[in-house]
């Protein structure tokens, strides 16, 4: 694919995939990211059998579907409306079935509406190509995904990248055969590589701690998951309480000391802990101290200063203390 094609595709993003199908905005997708040229798949629309549907199973591409309120609401507004986009389906092979690669929650609100069939495309693509599908409509647009989810989402895209291989049609040098395939991913959805590296990264957090992180971030902040996340899952198994304690919830400056003591990947619980209470005793005894500076509201003492300097009223009040200790 030309250098101008390619960039020609980057630049559109998010305000066409407003107007694109989900599978126009997956074919888009495929061709930036894994840089293979492919014909446009065969696509057979027919109404397909609900209970012939089953969820991606392909890989963990971590979208979780709409909480029920808003299920039915969802379903609510197709009862009334109708459904505007056909889902999207691979046949599973040797079987009667079909895997879902786009439409999950259309599916969800057809049953409580008690559809026996829905709309469906079937197409006929391999593994990359069906997660290339199933994520990038969701990631364009959908604005309320998690930073889990779209780490999630982002790791499928660059695994399947990453089996794909490279181009070869590059011959500047080693550097320039490979396209990063961060960068890349990162130029098509319009965010930056901080930003996937980060949200891939948290996909490494055991789920009691994801799920606190997305449900009570109060409990555990960003900076304090990216940190927790160097560990091994039986290591992070000891931040579960420390997130759950209320009393002193967990921070970027005890996670700092309980990496110093107890550096990742790997470390025993009982040492976490003791890491832990030992922060938690630094930080009680720092609020404890006295302040080390001393302030006064100058206003009371502008009669008595006739405009001195800080330094000066500073070395005032010395003298006055001295006079007062002999």
């Amino acid at each position: 694919m030309a250098k101008k094609v390619m960039d020609d595709l980057l630049k559109r993003r998010m305000s066409a995939t407003q107007q694109a199908s989900e599978l126009q905005v997956g074919e888009e997708a495929y061709a930036v990211l894994t840089q293979v040229r492919t014909t446009t798949p065969a696509v057979v629309i027919c109404d397909l059998p609900m209970d012939k549907l089953d969820s991606f199973f392909t890989t963990d591409i971590g979208f979780r579907p709409y909480p029920p309120a808003k299920l039915e609401a969802f379903a609510q507004q197709l009862a009334e409306e109708g459904l505007f986009e056909r889902i999207i389906v691979r046949p599973i092979p040797n079987t009667d079935r079909y895997e879902i690669l786009a439409g999950h929650n259309r599916v969800a609100a057809g049953k409580l509406n008690g559809w026996a069939t829905i709309p469906a495309q079937i197409v006929e693509v391999d593994d990359a190509r069906a997660v290339v599908i199933a994520t990038a409509t969701n990631l364009l647009r959908r604005n309320e995904l998690t930073i889990i989810e779209r780490g999630k989402a982002y790791r499928a895209l660059l695994e399947a990248k990453r089996k794909q291989g490279y181009r070869s049609d590059i011959t500047s040098g080693d550097n320039r055969q490979k396209f990063l395939a961060r960068e890349v991913v990162a130029q098509f959805f319009g965010v930056t590589e901080y930003e996937i590296r980060k949200a891939v990264k948290l996909t490494c957090l055991i789920p009691e701690l994801a799920s606190i992180l997305e449900t009570a971030p109060k409990q555990l902040n960003l900076a304090c998951a990216d940190m927790i996340a160097d560990y091994d899952p039986e290591s992070q198994q000891a931040f579960i309480e420390m997130c759950r304690n209320e009393s002193y919830p967990l921070n970027k400056a005890a996670m700092k000391y309980i990496a110093s003591k107890c550096p990742p990947p790997s470390a025993k619980r009982q040492d976490m802990y003791e890491a832990w209470r030992e922060a938690r005793a630094r930080a009680e005894k720092r609020l404890a101290a006295p302040p080390k500076k001393i302030s006064f509201d100058r206003k009371q003492f502008a009669p008595y200063l006739d405009g001195r300097s800080d330094k000066e009223i500073e070395a005032l009040f010395l003298e006055f203390l001295r006079e007062r200790v002999r």
